[in-house]
């Protein structure tokens, strides 16, 4: 019952007023504001400042600064294996397997639409039909920075708008086409595995979602756009490098080819992972 009223009660409230009011109070640096809050937060969820660069709560400038915190050397090793792709994110899996007549499984009862995930473009989407997803949630406590899976060459940026669902596993198993109706920042990539998708997709509370190669891109509302790269333009980033990060949690789903990847055994939904930690083989 509780879970019918906390899912029925998204329908309604004003997502993207709620998120930058928060958005607000996450850049305060007003010391009253910011330290309580982030000392809360930290203790509320659990948060493991020992794996913090800077473990010492007061010196973050704001909540943002402390929510993206980077971690200190060694932290998270980096699976070096020439054929292993890595987990980008910490955090858990919400799903993983294989894209079937364009269908991405979301949660008992839930699949959404490939093309409609990757911003309504049948041509964009054709190099996956048939291949292999994997849907990483970032709670609270988690480090928040997206780090590259394998080497790849960044392509197209598609800025995707819509609603700002909460991305936990409640709402997953009971909102129809979650992950294709939230916002969502597709990122596409050439490998040598072949073409890549990492789709940061925004959440209730996210104030917004960053790229290092273009900073601050969520909660624009003037339609889908798409950026392309190429020649000067065109940005490789190496396997373990960061490529993004969540201001406020939220959900990655990667997306390979057909017959490019095989997803490690230990893999399966509801497994806790870490960034970095060897999650498929060629």
């Amino acid at each position: 019952m509780l879970d019918k009223l906390f899912v029925w009660s998204q329908y309604i409230t004003p997502h993207h007023a709620l998120s930058r009011a928060a958005g607000l109070l996450a850049e305060s640096r007003a010391n009253r504001v910011k330290q309580p809050f982030i000392h809360w937060f930290a203790k509320h969820y659990g948060v493991d400042m020992s794996e913090a660069e800077n473990a010492d709560l007061d010196a973050y400038p704001d909540f943002n600064s402390f929510f993206t915190r980077a971690l200190r050397p060694g932290a998270r090793p980096i699976a070096s294996e020439p054929d292993t792709l890595i987990c980008p994110v910490d955090g858990a899996i919400s799903q993983l397997g294989d894209v079937t007549d364009d269908r991405v499984f979301q949660a008992k009862g839930q699949s959404f639409s490939l093309t409609e995930l990757l911003g309504g473009d049948a041509q964009r989407a054709a190099p996956f039909q048939g291949g292999h997803f994997a849907t990483l949630y970032l709670s609270p406590k988690d480090y928040h920075r997206i780090h590259m899976p394998i080497t790849g060459t960044l392509k197209e940026m598609v800025h995707v708008p819509g609603r700002l669902f909460s991305v936990n596993p409640v709402t997953a198993a009971n909102v129809p086409r979650l992950f294709a109706r939230n916002e969502r920042v597709v990122a596409l990539f050439d490998t040598e595995w072949g073409p890549m998708a990492l789709v940061l997709v925004g959440a209730m509370i996210v104030a917004s979602v960053e790229t290092v190669w273009s900073g601050l891109v969520a909660h624009r509302h003037n339609g889908i756009t798409a950026v392309k790269y190429s020649g000067q333009q065109a940005i490789t980033l190496e396997k373990g490098a960061e490529m993004g990060r969540f201001r406020l949690g939220s959900t990655v789903v990667m997306v390979m080819p057909r017959g490019s990847v095989k997803w490690d055994g230990a893999m399966t939904a509801g497994t806790s992972v870490r960034m970095g930690q060897a999650f498929g083989s060629r």
